[in-house]
């Protein structure tokens, strides 16, 4: 039989790994994508946004799991927080909320600069985002 310990390791042990593969899709695929639009407009001028329309049915679903699942180790944390971990923990959340609004700017602009811009907002704060994750976790 399980006690209340085996299963809260087991709970936060789902809540990390959800979290963490929400993380590698969002992040890594922006990295992925940016790698493959050269390529891609060898194929053909259609082929990056064919790309990016694919990768945002994977995408915006994977931002809705890291915002939730970012709720959920947050309220895991609890009270235990200290003042170094809540700055970073605050500057995480304004750089999650970057990222996502400029992921939707970039899939909404029509100009090339504009395109490039958002596309390297979004980019730099989700590393960024990840990055001051890790920070968190250790």
């Amino acid at each position: 039989m399980l006690g209340t310990a085996h299963l809260a390791g087991a709970l936060d042990g789902l809540r990390l790994s959800l979290h963490v593969l929400a993380a590698a899709v969002w992040v890594g695929g922006q990295v992925t994508l940016a790698g493959l639009v050269p390529a891609a407009r060898k194929v053909g001028p259609e082929a990056p946004r064919t790309l990016a329309r694919a990768f945002a049915r994977l995408q915006w679903p994977a931002y809705a799991v890291l915002l939730a699942t970012g709720v959920w180790n947050v309220g895991a944390v609890g009270s235990d927080a200290h003042g170094a971990w809540q700055a970073v923990l605050g500057a995480k959340i304004a750089v999650v909320l970057l990222s996502g609004l400029a992921a939707g700017l970039h899939t909404r602009t029509r100009s090339r600069r504009a395109l490039a811009v958002w596309g390297a907002v979004a980019g730099t704060s989700s590393v960024a985002a990840l990055v001051m994750g890790v920070f968190l976790a250790g």
